[in-house]
C-alpha cells in the first residue's frame, strides 16, 4: 500500500541532507546518509491535506486550533496510554527551539544543566549558547548496549544541577528507555529538585518489540517537574514544516515557558505545519506502522551486512529510530583517518561521532531511513572505504 522502495530525487530542493552536503563536507560526489530525515514520501493523508490547503491559494496568519490539540492528545493517549489535557499544551517551531526556550525560562544564567553523552549535538548548544553551565555524564556501555550511569548522575545532582535535558528515546545510540529506567532517573530528579526537559521527538519511532514511555507518564510526581517536547516531524518526515508540541501538566512550568515563548515572538506558526500535524496525528498511524516495519528490515539488513562483510565495525542495534551508531575503533585508524576514508574512498557522508561528544570518537552515525537499494549502496561504499 505504501511504496518505501521508491526513489525520489531531492537534489535542487534546498534540502539540507542533499544540497547541504557541499557546505558540510566540502564535496558533492557523496551519498548522503547523515541528516536525520527520511527519504520516504509522507503519509498520503498528509500530502492530501497540505495540497488542499495549498489549492486555496491564501496563506494568511493561522493559530493552533483546538482540533490540532485534540488530535495530539488522542494520539499520545492511544499510542502510550498517556492522558494529556489540552490545557497542558503549548508549542514551538521545533523541538530544539523548545529546549532553548525551556532553558531560558526555567533556569538562570550560570545554572548547571546535565546531559548524558553521546547525545544530539544541539543539546550542547542550547546550554552553552544561553549562558548556562554544561554538565556531561557519559552513558555506560554494557555488552554493546548503552545504559544510564545513575551513580554519576546523582553525584552531579548533589553538586547543584538545576535541570536535566533528557533524550527519550536517545539519539544517537538508539535506546528506548524503559519505564523502570525512567522511574529511577525521575526519582533522583524529585529527590534533588531537578527540573526535567524531555526531548521526545523520536517517541513514535520505537521499533517492533519496543515501546516508548513518556517521562511525564511515569508518575504524577515526575510529571510535576517535567516539560516534554514532541513533534510529528521525525515521525512523518515533515521537519521542514516547523511545528512541535510542548506538554507540561504543572501550570507554573507551562506559564514560565509560555512567557518566554511570547517574549521571543515564537508563538505563531506555519499554516502548512498546522494542517500537516492534524492530518498526521489523525490519519498517519497505518503509514507509521508500515514504515517502522520497513525500517526494522533495513536495520536487520545492515547488521547482517556488517557481520558478514565488516565484522570489525561494531553496531549498536537501535531499539528506536532509523539511525545506526557505528563504532569503527577496532579498525585501528584515527578518528580523522576513518572519516577521510569514508568521504574520499567510500564517497559516503555520515555524521561525525565527535559532534555528539567526546564519547563519539571513532564513531559515525548512519541514517537507514531510506529505500533498501540506497542502503545497499551505502553499505557497499562503507566497505570500499576500508578495502
Amino acid at each position: 500500500m505504501f511504496d518505501f522502495d521508491k526513489i525520489i530525487d531531492r537534489h535542487g530542493t534546498d534540502c539540507v541532507k542533499y544540497d547541504g552536503v557541499e557546505n558540510e563536507f566540502g564535496c558533492t560526489d557523496v551519498l548522503p546518509m547523515w541528516v536525520a530525515d527520511m527519504d520516504f514520501q509522507v503519509p498520503p493523508a498528509v500530502m492530501d491535506a497540505v495540497r488542499e490547503c495549498c489549492d486555496r491559494g491564501i496563506y494568511g496568519y493561522t493559530f493552533r486550533s483546538e482540533e490540532g490539540k485534540e488530535a495530539f492528545c488522542d494520539w499520545v493517549g492511544s499510542r502510550y496510554a498517556w492522558r494529556v489535557e489540552k490545557a497542558w499544551l503549548s508549542s514551538s517551531p521545533g523541538v530544539v527551539t523548545a529546549l532553548a526556550i525551556a532553558v531560558r525560562a526555567l533556569t538562570e544564567p550560570g545554572d548547571k544543566i546535565l546531559i548524558m553523552t553521546p547525545v544530539y549535538p544541539p543539546f550542547f548548544d542550547v546550554v552553552r549558547g544561553n549562558g548556562r553551565t554544561l554538565v556531561q555524564v557519559p552513558l555506560l556501555r554494557e555488552d554493546g548496549r548503552y545504559v544510564m550511569d545513575l551513580g554519576h548522575v546523582e553525584e552531579a545532582f548533589r553538586d547543584g544541577v538545576k535541570m536535566l535535558i533528557l533524550c527519550n528515546s536517545h539519539n544517537p545510540v538508539g535506546r528506548v528507555w524503559t519505564r523502570e529506567e525512567l522511574a529511577r532517573l525521575g526519582e533522583l530528579c524529585c529527590r534533588y529538585g531537578v527540573t526535567i526537559v524531555s526531548d521526545e521527538i523520536h517517541a513514535d519511532l520505537a521499533l517492533p518489540g519496543y515501546c516508548h514511555t513518556p517521562m511525564a507518564a511515569v508518575s504524577e510526581e515526575i510529571a510535576a517537574r517535567t516539560l516534554t517536547a514532541m513533534a510529528p516531524s521525525k515521525t512523518f518526515n515533515i521537519a521542514g514544516l516547523m511545528n512541535s508540541v510542548v506538554v507540561a501538566s504543572n501550570p507554573e512550568l507551562l506559564e514560565r515557558y509560555n512567557r518566554e515563548l511570547v517574549a521571543l515572538h515564537l508563538d505563531s506558526g506555519n499554516i502548512f505545519g498546522h494542517v500537516a500535524l492534524k492530518a498526521a496525528y489523525r490519519h498517519g498511524g497505518e503509514w507509521l506502522d508500515a514504515m517502522l516495519c520497513y525500517v526494522n528490515g533495513n536495520v536487520d539488513f545492515a547488521l547482517d551486512y556488517f557481520r558478514r562483510e565488516l565484522p570489525e565495525v561494531q553496531v549498536c542495534r537501535p531499539e528506536g529510530s532509523f539511525l545506526l551508531w557505528l563504532d569503527f575503533n577496532a579498525l585501528g585508524l584515527s578518528h580523522e583517518e576513518c572519516g577521510e576514508r569514508l568521504l574520499r574512498r567510500g564517497k559516503i557522508a555520515l555524521n561525525d561521532g565527535l559532534t555528539f561528544g567526546e564519547e563519539g570518537r571513532g564513531f559515525r552515525r548512519m541514517n537507514v531511513g531510506c529505500p533498501r537499494s540506497v542502503l545497499e549502496e551505502g553499505l557497499r561504499r562503507i566497505k570500499r572505504a576500508f578495502e
